[in-house]
């Protein structure tokens, strides 16, 4: 009986973590957000962790500056992957996904966070301007918003 059990456990495990949600990386005009929110949703939930909306475009320098301050700061990069899918939104020209983001509270400037629940619903509106220091973005700020809106188990 206990074989059994055990074998079910890492049948479940690896099934969980065979089902790798592909991150997005760039602002992409071209994908449908419905269909990346709806893969994150299945994603957050199989993992226990929250959505991070995050709206902008490749035109947009803190966009840009935003996931250069992730990739720079280990400790927040960390925290974020184990806390939250992240789902880039195209907002450009080309695509302002304007059906997709009349769901969510006006976007006072770019880039913008959304924080949503593993179902899906809004929990948080987040002007990333806030989050500045000087040209780059303010670590403890930046950690802080994090830690407020990561599940607590």
């Amino acid at each position: 009986m206990n074989k059994l059990f055990l074998v079910l456990v890492f049948l479940f495990t690896i099934n969980l973590f065979s089902q790798n949600y592909e991150a997005i990386k760039k602002f992409d005009p071209a994908r449908n957000p419905e269909q990346d929110l709806k893969n994150a949703v299945e994603y957050a939930q199989k993992t226990n962790k929250r959505i991070l909306l995050d709206v902008g475009g490749e035109w947009c320098i803190w966009c840009h500056r935003i996931d250069s301050f992730v990739e720079s700061h280990t400790g927040i990069k960390e925290f974020l992957n184990k806390n939250f899918v992240v789902v880039k939104v195209n907002y450009s020209k080309e695509n302002k996904n304007e059906k997709f983001l009349s769901s969510y509270p006006e976007i006072p400037g770019f880039p913008h966070f959304f924080v949503l629940d593993s179902d899906g619903k809004l929990l948080h509106s987040q002007d990333t301007g806030k989050l500045e220091k000087g040209n780059d973005y303010d670590e403890e700020k930046f950690m802080e918003f994090l830690k407020k809106w990561a599940k607590s188990d």
